[in-house]
C-alpha cells in the first residue's frame, strides 16, 4: 500500500461518525473528571478504559485519547477558581491562577488556560507526527545517569520558582525530598520511615498529598478567620483574554510546548515536572518576574502549556518503541493489545492506516478541546458565585470522597488532614508550597536513578558524567544554579538601595 493509500484509510476511518464522537464525548469526559478534585486524567481513562473493549479499535483509542487530553485541561479549572488541582498536571497553575481568581479574574485566567492548552497541543501533537522517530531514538539514550542529571537539573530549575525567597524554596524542597524516601526501599524492600505502620509500606500517595497540600491549608485559614473579606469567591469577571494578552503570553507558550514535547518524549517523567519547568523558564525570561506568583497571566499560560505539551509526545515512545511514557498512556497500550495491536517499529508496517488515523484524530482533538473547554468554563464558573461559607465545606467533602477513592483507605483521609496542617503551616511560615511538591514528584525518580546508576557501575560515581547527555546537564545545572544566585543577590541588592532610599526620604 503507497503512502497516499494509507492516508487515505486513515482518513477513511477518523471520519466515520464513531470516531468522531468518541473523540468528542472522550474530551468531554475528560474535561469534567478532570474539574473534579481528586478525580485524576489518570482515573478517568482507567475507568473509561473497559467500555472500549467492545469498540473498534480506533474508535476505543481516540476515546481513550480524548479523555486523557480533556482530564489534563480541566484540571485547571478547580486550580484556578478554587485553589485545588483537579490533576497533578495543574498544580503549576494555582500559584498564578488562583491570585487571579481572587482579583476578579478567574474567567480571564481560565481562557488564558484553555488557549495556551489548546496551542500547546497543537505543538505536541506537531511533534509526535513530524519527530516521532528522532525523539523516540533519542529517548533511547537515557539510562539511570542520563535520568539522575536531568532530574537533578529539574530540581535546581524548581529553586527559580520561589522567585525572591530562593532559600526557603531549597529548604521547602528538601522537605519534599525528604517526605518521598517514606516507603518500601524499591531496591531491597526494606522499609523506610513507617514507624511500624504497614499503611506508610506504599510511601504517600501523591493525589492525597496534592489535596492535603493545596485545598486542605485554604479550608483550614477559613474556619479559623471566617471574616466577610473572604465570605464570597470572587466571580469569574467581565474580562476576556485579548489578543494583546496571548500574543505576549505566546513565546511562553510556545516554549512551554516544546518543553512539554521533549519531557514528554522521555518515559517516566509526566506532565507536572513540565508544567514547573516552563513555568520557572517563562518567570525567569519574562519582563514582568516580579508579578509571578501574585496572579500574571503569563504564569498561567506558561504553566499549561507545559502540561498540555506533554499529552501528545508521550505517544512517542509508545508508538514507536511500544513503551509507554507516562501512566496514563501505560494505560492506552492495554487498550491495543486488547484489540490485538503490538505498538512498536512494525505498528507503523502492519497498521500504518490506524496509526496515521490517531495522528489525524490528535489534530481534531485540539479543537475539540478549544470548544468543549470553554464550554465547561461556562459550566463551571457558577462556581465562582458560590459562597465560600457553602463552597468551602463541599470542597472538603469532595477531598474526602476523592482521597478515599484513590486506595479505597481511610489512612489517606487521615494523612491528607495531616499534610494539611503541614500546608497551613508553610503558608503561615511563607514557605512555598511548589518546591516540596515538585520535589515529592521527583524525589523516587532521583533515587532510584541515584542506586540503579551505582549499581551498573559497582559505585563508581564517574557514570554520572559518562557521555555528551549527562555533561550537559551538569552544565545547564550550573548555569542555572550560576544565574539564581546572580539573580538573588540583584534582588537583595535592590532591596537595600530602596530601604536606603526611604530612611533618607524620611
Amino acid at each position: 500500500m503507497s503512502f497516499l493509500d494509507t492516508l487515505y484509510s486513515a482518513f477513511a476511518l477518523v471520519s466515520q461518525s464513531g470516531s468522531i464522537l468518541a473523540l468528542g464525548l472522550g474530551v468531554l469526559i475528560g474535561v469534567f473528571c478532570g474539574a473534579i478534585p481528586g478525580m485524576s486524567a489518570t482515573m478517568a481513562v482507567a475507568l473509561t478504559l473497559p467500555f472500549t473493549f467492545a469498540l473498534e479499535p480506533v474508535v476505543g483509542i481516540l476515546l481513550l485519547l480524548g479523555v486523557y487530553k480533556g482530564g489534563i485541561f480541566g484540571g485547571s479549572i478547580p486550580a484556578i477558581l478554587i485553589k485545588t488541582p483537579g490533576t497533578p498536571a495543574s498544580s503549576a497553575t494555582i500559584i498564578d491562577g488562583y491570585p487571579m481568581a481572587e482579583r476578579g479574574q478567574a474567567g480571564k485566567a481560565l481562557g488564558m488556560a484553555l488557549y495556551a492548552s489548546c496551542t500547546a497541543d497543537v505543538i505536541s501533537n506537531l511533534a509526535l507526527i513530524l519527530f516521532a522517530g528522532w525523539l523516540a531514538s533519542f529517548a533511547m539514550n537515557f539510562g539511570p545517569p542520563e535520568f539522575f542529571t536531568l532530574i537533578v537539573f529539574a530540581l535546581m530549575i524548581i529553586a527559580g520558582i520561589s522567585g525572591d525567597k530562593m532559600l526557603l524554596g531549597i529548604f521547602s524542597a528538601t522537605l519534599g525530598l525528604l517526605l518521598a524516601t517514606v516507603g518500601l526501599d524499591l531496591v531491597y524492600g526494606t522499609d523506610r520511615f513507617i514507624m511500624g505502620n504497614p499503611d506508610l509500606m506504599g510511601g504517600f500517595n501523591f493525589i492525597v498529598v496534592l489535596i492535603g497540600l493545596f485545598a486542605i491549608p485554604e479550608i483550614i485559614a477559613y474556619a479559623r478567620q471566617p471574616s466577610d473579606e473572604h465570605g464570597r469567591v470572587r466571580g469569574l469577571g467581565n474580562d476576556a483574554v485579548t489578543f494583546g494578552e496571548y500574543k505576549r503570553c505566546f513565546k511562553s507558550i510556545c516554549r512551554g510546548g516544546v518543553i512539554g514535547a521533549i519531557l514528554g518524549s522521555i518515559p517516566g517523567i509526566g506532565a507536572a515536572p513540565a508544567a514547573f519547568l516552563s513555568y520557572s523558564e517563562a518567570r525567569r525570561n519574562s519582563p514582568n518576574k516580579a508579578n509571578f506568583g501574585k496572579g500574571e497571566i503569563e504564569g498561567v499560560a506558561a504553566s499549561e502549556a507545559g502540561n498540555n505539551g506533554v499529552c501528545g509526545s508521550t505517544l512517542i515512545p509508545l508508538l514507536a518503541l511500544g513503551i509507554p511514557g507516562d501512566v496514563i498512556t501505560a494505560i492506552i497500550i492495554g487498550a491495543f493489545m486488547m484489540h490485538g495491536l503490538q505498538p512498536g517499529p512494525l505498528l507503523f508496517q502492519e497498521n500504518g492506516d490506524l496509526v496515521y488515523a490517531l495522528f489525524m484524530g490528535l489534530i481534531l482533538s485540539s479543537v475539540f478541546l478549544l470548544f468543549i473547554g470553554g464550554f465547561a468554563i461556562k459550566v463551571f464558573k457558577h462556581i465562582a458565585d458560590i459562597p465560600k461559607s457553602i463552597l468551602l465545606p463541599s470542597v472538603l467533602v469532595l477531598c474526602v470522597f476523592g482521597c478515599f477513592a484513590v486506595n479505597n483507605s481511610l489512612f489517606d483521609v487521615m494523612v491528607m488532614f495531616a499534610l494539611g496542617w503541614f500546608g497551613y503551616f508553610l503558608m503561615r511560615s511563607d514557605l512555598p508550597a511548589a518546591p516540596f511538591l515538585i520535589a515529592f514528584i521527583l524525589g523516587p525518580l532521583l533515587e532510584d536513578n541515584f542506586r540503579q546508576s551505582m549499581l551498573v557501575s559497582g559505585s563508581d560515581i564517574g557514570i554520572l558524567f559518562r557521555g555528551p547527555i549527562t555533561w550537559s546537564f551538569w552544565g545547564l545545572t550550573a548555569m542555572t544554579l550560576f544565574f539564581l544566585i546572580k539573580s538573588h543577590l540583584k534582588e537583595k541588592k535592590y532591596e537595600s538601595e530602596r530601604a536606603l532610599t526611604a530612611e533618607a526620604v524620611e
